[in-house]
């Protein structure tokens, strides 16, 4: 549990039209807090990363920039990042800029980013932390842009910052973020399990090797594998089905049992081995997305999607 710090959690959605608003704006947030000896850490995709440093400088004690395009393309690792910057900072505000959201991304990343934007105001409710999270409006599906009066306390467009029409409260996610997965495909592998995993990892090894992942992709996706399904044999009296199947450019494996995930930050705060939730954090660290449906009424789906290659 974070400390509680003076006034607490401010987050902010900032839509930007074009680059050289989104560079002052941006540059002004960051130097407001250097100045007032705040830390700050920035993490925006690689294409905007170098034009911001070319405007704020090298790295230093004060300023860290993060490597958005490649730990933000799994969402779930991004509050754990920035639990990390705020803890090596105690007793001080930081200042985070995280554009998790940007054009290209597909319809199943952009849900778990939406998912990571509503999460960071429980995650951090009681901590000193100032977020400001851009948004492309002329790039993003209008739908896309709109969630973020559902996500943020507040909303900066044209340099005036507003409340949010339908802020929905701490880590309340959108509805359609939620919505069932799509069905695994007909073609899809399938296969029961109730005692042993070893039947599910060589069928995510065979699949590895025939889409020609590297070794070290191959043996993430089967850790990974074997963490969800080894979940279901010690919470579940049941068993589990497991789903595998390749897109050409990923592998996707789908577990599915009867438990149930009460905690919407499990897989996002790092727990001792011992304790509950280590798998799941696991899998966040090494799967490029990760899908979760859960509900006390259906049970837990897992979708795990690796690609074939990595950044």
């Amino acid at each position: 549990m974070l400390a509680a710090g003076n006034d607490g959690l401010n987050h902010l959605a900032y839509l930007y039209e074009d680059e050289p608003d989104y560079l002052a704006c941006l540059s002004d947030f960051a130097q407001a807090g250097l100045r007032n000896a705040e830390p700050v850490f920035v993490a925006v995709p690689s294409h905007r990363r170098a034009s911001l440093r070319e405007r704020l400088g090298a790295e230093s004690p004060l300023l860290r920039y993060g490597a958005m395009t490649e730990t933000g393309r799994n969402p779930a690792r991004l509050i754990p990042e920035l639990y990390a910057f705020v803890e090596e900072h105690p007793g001080q505000r930081v200042r985070y800029v995280g554009e998790s959201i940007w054009p290209g991304r597909s319809d199943a990343e952009l849900c778990e980013a939406t998912r990571h934007e509503a999460l960071l105001n429980l995650a951090f409710a009681t901590a000193a932390v100032s977020i400001m999270c851009p948004y492309d409006v002329r790039s993003l599906a209008a739908q896309v842009v709109g969630r973020v009066q559902r996500t943020h306390p507040a909303i900066m467009r044209a340099g005036r910052t507003q409340p949010a029409t339908s802020y929905a409260g701490q880590g309340v996610v959108p509805a359609e973020c939620d919505d069932p997965l799509p069905a695994p495909p007909a073609d899809a592998q399938t296969l029961g399990y109730q005692t042993s995993l070893r039947e599910v990892r060589d069928l995510v090894a065979s699949h590895g090797t025939a889409l020609g992942m590297t070794a070290d992709r191959i043996t993430n996706l089967m850790i990974a594998a074997g963490e969800i399904t080894a979940n279901t044999l010690r919470h579940t009296s049941a068993g589990g089905t497991f789903w595998i199947w390749q897109t050409g450019e990923e592998i996707i494996c789908q577990v599915q049992d009867q438990g149930w995930i009460t905690d919407p930050l499990a897989g996002r705060q790092r727990h001792s081995p011992e304790g509950s939730g280590h798998g799941l954090w696991v899998v966040n660290q090494v799967c490029d997305l990760v899908e979760i449906r859960t509900s006390q009424a259906a049970g837990t789906i897992i979708r795990l999607h690796m690609r074939r290659q990595g950044s």
